[in-house]
């Protein structure tokens, strides 16, 4: 019986399901390897296909086993369309060779040319390093890139700790300009600012090229080049190089999920079909997003896909990924409109079960090429067994993100006066997760940060924020939504993952949405870059929020907090809107009512020990008013039960951390004991006989 349902009783019922598609999962792996081979020698596809030096020249190899005719065309032979044919091989696959090692060389743009269908169309080469858009025409092409010039890397052997605390980040809009950002420019600039802040990986968004900047990145053309909107190659793994020597672990957020649709700069009908990466008809068709669906049951696609991780890993140097869209791919209705409230929804014919193959392939591959490697799913169905090994039925990621926690927060900030927020509800989602499954907690990303949503602080602050944030101004509205925001990271930190994850600026509020250059706004650069000189100007508030998410991310990292799973819930009190919970060592209390500040709350504690106060929200250095004294909390014992005696003031959190534990003295008895009393009894029995 697979693991999976030890954790989860409740799904004996499906346990046939389950076996299908582990057998599944075995049968295509077989499939791809035999019985004795390896995914990571399976995973080659960029070191054939493309173009690569050879003794004497270069060759270009292309999958497209729809096609009658391709040809390469470009600035070697001065775009002629047909002077330079590849040879079909067989099995789909066609190939050129040119003599002379100049015959190509770095920057030499390219296209291929596909004769399918009785018809001639460009296209970029499937496997390009690098594509650039002319800014006259705004015509996208590949370039050749020259591997014979390799990077020197001098990361050495870079592991990274073992907590999670993730900085989510855009390079091109993480410039305070007002325009798109570089990958140069982020690694001096930015990853500097990531390490002061505490955090120790960032997730890079829009790396995999997309035409459309407005996209966030999730529409990506040419899945092996890096985006050529932030710079060249060579530069995304000077950023990569360098946040390894600052300690910092570096994320991917792959797009595996779907395709741009379009067909002159994407993957799209690349050899004439519509069937050669996605499914055929409607099915291949994704209908919220636009996009094209791939077809996980095909060995090509698995191929290309697997041999992409692949390549990010060996090529950049990454260390993980966070997978877009899995929800999409789980399921054949993409997840949209379903109320997933029930196990039959997980374990039915709407089941993508290639996919979720798919999935448990990536995840075996990712651990051959790094066993240290990091893996993130992105899916809001809450499908049993993503966060699971694969040996225990599960799907292999060790991380899911949890989406219900910033819904929940949006929910509950936008419908509810906070002097009614139900502190049972809000616990009970901070607990929301599948069993012996990590999950990234957190309050906000990208998702929250688009013009059309709002981020927390703005929520909280609304248009205050444009006229009261700075520290001689006093206003209750600023002074409620500081203290709520300090309060409500706190509380999803230490309560509701194995992980953490802020999108870059929202640690210390960042004002305003993000709306990308567009018609619209007259392709104003305005809302889409990152006002950090917020954060570092002495006379606003934004500092006080800044420095109490350093702190905080500081003190859960020193305690290892992440190490105990889940809190140990120790008081809660409904009508109060208060919450007390233990973590490895950390107290955790909350006082969430608007105005009933409560002394005396007697918190029964696991141990006995002082407690010390390490963090408190309400102090002066975070922009709160000093009610709270930092001093040792001494342990109280009645009926054999330990508590520490609090006071929690009106929308405040308190951090306690536990000293040593206090041995109790031995009791010293003026009566012997009863061996010796026994002892000395027939003694004088001895002497009176």
């Amino acid at each position: 019986m697979y693991r999976i349902l030890e954790l989860n009783p409740q799904l004996q019922c499906f346990s046939g399901d389950i076996d299908l598609r582990m057998q599944l999962y075995r049968d295509t792996k077989r499939r791809l390897i035999g019985e004795d081979g390896k995914l990571i020698d399976f995973a080659n596809a960029h070191e054939y296909y493309g173009f690569h030096r050879i003794e004497g020249g270069w060759v270009y190899r292309e999958w497209a086993p729809g096609a009658h005719q391709l040809y390469l065309t470009g600035d070697f032979n001065s775009w002629q369309w047909l002077s330079h044919p590849l040879t079909n091989i067989g099995d789909g696959n066609w190939e050129l060779v040119l003599e002379g090692d100049d015959a190509l060389w770095d920057g030499c743009k390219v296209k291929t040319i596909v004769d399918a269908n009785m018809t001639r169309t460009e296209h970029i080469p499937l496997y390009a390093r690098r594509v650039v858009q002319d800014p006259a025409t705004t015509a996208f092409c590949a370039e050749v890139v020259d591997e014979s010039k390799p990077f020197k890397w001098t990361d050495g052997r870079f592991k990274g700790e073992d907590s999670l605390y993730i900085y989510e980040a855009h390079v091109g809009m993480a410039q305070e300009e007002g325009k798109v950002g570089t990958y140069l420019e982020f690694a001096d600039k930015v990853l500097p600012r990531i390490k002061e802040a505490g955090y120790n990986a960032v997730q890079l968004m829009a790396i995999m090229e997309h035409p459309y900047y407005g996209s966030f990145g999730y529409q990506v053309s040419s899945f092996f080049a890096a985006s050529s909107w932030f710079g060249r190659p060579e530069d995304l793994k000077y950023l990569v190089n360098k946040a390894h020597r600052l300690g910092i672990r570096v994320l991917l957020d792959v797009v595996h999920s779907h395709a741009v649709k379009n067909t002159a700069e994407g993957i799209n009908m690349f050899d004439g079909t519509e069937w050669q990466f996605f499914h055929a008809g409607e099915k291949g068709d994704h209908p919220a997003w636009g996009t094209k669906c791939f077809d996980y049951g095909k060995t090509g696609v698995i191929h290309f896909l697997l041999s992409n991780l692949k390549f990010w890993m060996t090529e950049y140097h990454f260390d993980g990924f966070r997978f877009d869209g899995v929800t999409s791919m789980l399921y054949h209705d993409h997840g949209l409109g379903v109320n997933f409230d029930s196990n039959d929804k997980y374990f039915s014919y709407n089941t993508h079960v290639e996919a979720i193959t798919y999935l448990q392939l990536a995840n075996d591959l990712i651990r051959e090429v790094n066993p240290r490697a990091i893996t993130i799913a992105e899916d809001m169905s809450g499908m049993p067994g993503m966060g699971l090994p694969i040996e225990d039925g599960g799907v292999g990621f060790d991380y899911r993100l949890g989406m219900g926690l910033p819904d929940m927060w949006v929910r509950t900030v936008k419908e509810t006066q906070d002097e009614f927020w139900d502190i049972n509800k809000m616990w009970g989602e901070m607990c929301l997760r599948r069993p012996g499954e990590n999950t990234v907690a957190y309050v906000e990303s990208h998702d929250q940060a688009l013009v059309g949503d709002k981020t927390m602080i703005f929520r909280l602050a609304d248009a205050a924020m444009y006229t009261d944030m700075n520290k001689d101004c006093h206003n209750p509205v600023i002074d409620r939504a500081i203290a709520l925001h300090k309060m409500i990271r706190l509380f999803t930190l230490g309560a509701a993952g194995e992980a953490y994850l802020n999108f870059m600026g929202n640690e210390f509020g960042h004002p305003e949405w993000i709306d990308f250059p567009r018609e619209g706004n007259g392709w104003s650069f305005h809302y889409c870059r990152r006002q950090w000189s917020l954060k570092e100007n002495e006379l606003l508030k934004y500092q006080w929020l800044n420095e109490f998410d350093r702190d905080m991310v500081a003190l859960t990292k020193k305690s290892k907090m992440f190490a105990s799973r889940f809190g140990d819930l120790r008081l809660m009190k409904a009508p109060e809107q208060t919450v007390v919970f233990y973590r490895n060592g950390l107290l955790f209390a909350f006082n969430f009512h608007a105005s009933n500040s409560l002394t005396n709350v007697l918190v029964p504690v696991p141990r006995n020990t002082d407690y010390t106060v390490e963090l408190c929200s309400d102090d002066g250095k975070y922009g709160g008013f000093d009610q709270v004294a930092h001093q040792v909390y001494p342990v109280k014992e009645f009926d054999g039960q330990f508590f520490v005696e609090l006071y929690l003031p009106a929308r405040t959190a308190v951090v306690l951390k536990e000293g040593k534990v206090i041995k109790k003295p031995a009791v010293r008895k003026a009566a012997a004991s009863k061996k010796n009393v026994e002892k000395d009894s027939k003694n004088r029995k001895r002497k009176l006989l």
